[in-house]
């Protein structure tokens, strides 16, 4: 049983004896010992006062002469003010060592009948250009958070919504249409999402040229913007579209075609899937369905040039408008419509939508449309945003020149790794295929951990050589001590040592009782990382798991022991501490390699 828990109860039962009245669950409050005292766990005397009539140095000392001779978890106490601070004994925390060892999926908790059904959305690529580093971050967070849901005992749907549709999609293909020469993904030797987002460049070229043109013939900038040849066929293209032509659908479909196996692509090589993906081409007509439906019922209205709009303004917000006067969908009623696909699809308790901080009022407004609308989970969805990610000056380019390609990213992300790893000597005597590996699972852990390490909220500067270092709070500094630890385990089941299935009883020094403490609050861990949707509180749990292993490992031997019962005791706390190390980093979609 948790430590928290019984001191919890205990506590309550102290007041009992002490000064015979009960108190609520509620009054007994429990922390961590602030580290500038001794202690593990402080139990805040205040709430007792006026139950003991007494001071709280003397209220505090009661209760914890009382726990102290009720609990044998308890070895010391001390008082600072009004707060008690408990010490837990060495035999508890071995008691936890042993409980730990014996779990299977330490930390997590199980999938039940009754768990909540968690629908996390992340990606929403568009299907005009390849992935950038922005999809990335997102990608990044949207995986780690529903892995972290699932971890918390959540039946988890990862899902995607493809903005497959409208002027920018047709001005990619009124480019491939003008230019293309009949050009594909297998006739260029290029990946199909960066074959159409190329032509998406050339398009802007073309229109800019064509917008100057006009402007030279004397036609004002809004009208030549209006008149430019490319825009006008553009626009033509796209009521094609609308209207079902054969020809116009089928090159659409090609193009995407080329455009999904690019992004299937990218997506294997960063590490993210999805359960379910979703395209705006099925849901902006549901959603068009659902906003008349809305009409008809009396949440929205329509004004004399046809078009509907929400007003909000009791709400605090403004008016929306939902439907254009011609009849036309808007970013808002394609997501109304991809959230009834969605309810339709799932029993759906919770949902999360994993998009930039600039959609915060967009996803305000949504949730009170949806809820409007009589979906249970509106009122209640969850926008996960996050900040930009920026690189610094002069650092990459991209093959548009204007943003980062993913796959650029990766591909200087794996350079760099091999760099580092070279200068430093790290993987002589490895082979060719096995370096590669290593070298990729480098460079995707530093790229992953940096961009999740950071509170999300914030945006961030990522730098891939900082990324890459081997020392401080990194990806490959963590990934480096689990292939220590898997050395030191390695080398002990080659000297014939067998790691025991039940811990030995020893009195572990200070380091190691701090080595399990740490290991004790994965769970918590994982629960808060849950609760405020944050993996960053995963990655600098870990980092600090790390740091303290390595701390203990440097001042005492493993495998050099003499005591066997001392030896058995660390080959399980290194086992254990690797064990969370990996199960933490897969939480955050990362490899940890057994050698470096």
């Amino acid at each position: 049983m948790d430590i928290e828990v019984i001191i919890k109860s205990r506590v309550k039962e102290a007041v009992v004896a002490l000064y015979q009245s009960e108190v609520d669950e509620s009054q007994v409050q429990i922390q961590q010992t602030r580290k500038e005292f001794d202690g593990d766990k402080t139990v805040v005397v205040f709430p007792f006062l006026r139950i003991s009539k007494k001071s709280p140095e003397v209220t505090a000392q009661e209760i914890g002469d009382y726990l102290k001779e009720h609990m044998d978890e308890i070895s010391d106490y001390n008082i600072v003010k009004g707060f008690l601070n408990l010490s837990i004994s060495t035999s508890y925390w071995v008691g936890v060592l042993d409980h730990i060892a014996s779990v299977n999926q330490y930390g997590f908790k199980s999938v039940t009948d009754d768990s909540e059904l968690v629908m996390i959305e992340y990606s929403s690529p568009n299907t005009n250009k390849p992935l950038h580093l922005g999809h990335i971050r997102n990608n990044l967070l949207g995986f780690s958070i529903s892995e972290i849901m699932a971890a918390n005992g959540n039946k988890v749907v990862k899902t995607n919504i493809v903005n497959d549709r409208g002027i920018h999609i047709c001005k990619s293909m009124f480019a491939w249409m003008t230019l293309g020469n009949g050009e594909t993904p297998e006739s260029s030797g290029k990946k199909g999402d960066h074959l159409v987002g190329e032509y998406y460049v050339k398009f802007d070229k073309m229109y800019k040229e064509q917008i100057q043109e006009l402007i030279a013939s004397s036609v004002s900038e809004d009208d030549a913007k209006e008149q430019a040849p490319c825009m006008v066929a553009t626009r033509d293209l796209l009521r094609k579209w609308e209207s079902k032509d054969e020809e116009t659908i089928a090159l659409w479909k090609k193009m995407n075609g080329w455009v999904y196996k690019g992004f299937d692509e990218t997506y294997e090589r960063l590490g993210v899937a999805f359960d379910k993906i979703y395209y705006e081409s099925d849901t902006y007509l549901t959603g068009r369905d659902e906003v008349l439906r809305g009409l008809k019922e009396g949440y929205f209205e329509k004004y004399e040039d046809g078009s509907v709009w929400a007003n909000l303004e009791s709400e605090g917000l403004d008016k929306k408008i939902l439907l254009r006067s011609d009849g036309t969908s808007v970013y808002m009623t394609q997501d109304i419509g991809t959230a009834q696909m969605r309810f339709e699809d799932y029993p759906i308790d919770h949902m999360i939508y994993v998009v930039g901080n600039e959609q915060i009022y967009h996803f305000q407004v949504l949730s009170i449309l949806l809820d409007k609308l009589g979906y249970k989970w509106g009122k209640d969805l969850y926008h996960f945003s996050y900040g930009m990610v920026e690189l610094p000056h002069g650092k990459m380019k991209s093959r548009e020149g204007t943003v980062v390609d993913a796959d650029d990213l990766m591909d200087e992300m794996i350079a760099v790794a091999k760099k580092v790893s070279e200068d430093l000597g790290k993987l002589d005597g490895y082979s060719d295929e096995e370096k590669a590996n290593i070298y990729r699972v480098v460079a995707l852990g530093a790229l992953k951990y940096f961009m999740l390490k950071v509170d999300p909220k914030k945006g961030m500067m990522f730098n891939p050589e900082e990324s890459i270092d081997f020392n401080g709070n990194t990806g490959p500094f963590i990934q480096y001590t689990y292939a220590r630890i898997q050395s030191v385990l390695r080398k002990a089941s080659e000297a014939g040592v067998e790691i025991p299935s039940i811990v030995p009883t020893i009195t572990p020094n200070v380091k190691e009782v701090e080595l399990i403490k740490m290991l004790s609050m994965y769970g918590s861990c994982i629960a808060d990382a849950g609760k405020n949707h944050s993996p960053a509180l995963i990655a600098n749990y870990v980092y600090d798991l790390v740091k303290c292993f390595n701390q203990f490992y440097h001042e005492y031997s493993i495998n050099k022991e003499e005591d066997k019962d001392v030896q058995a005791f660390r080959l399980v706390l290194a086992e254990q501490v690797g064990k969370v190390i990996k199960s933490g980093f897969s939480l955050l979609g990362i490899e940890v390699p057994s050698r470096m």
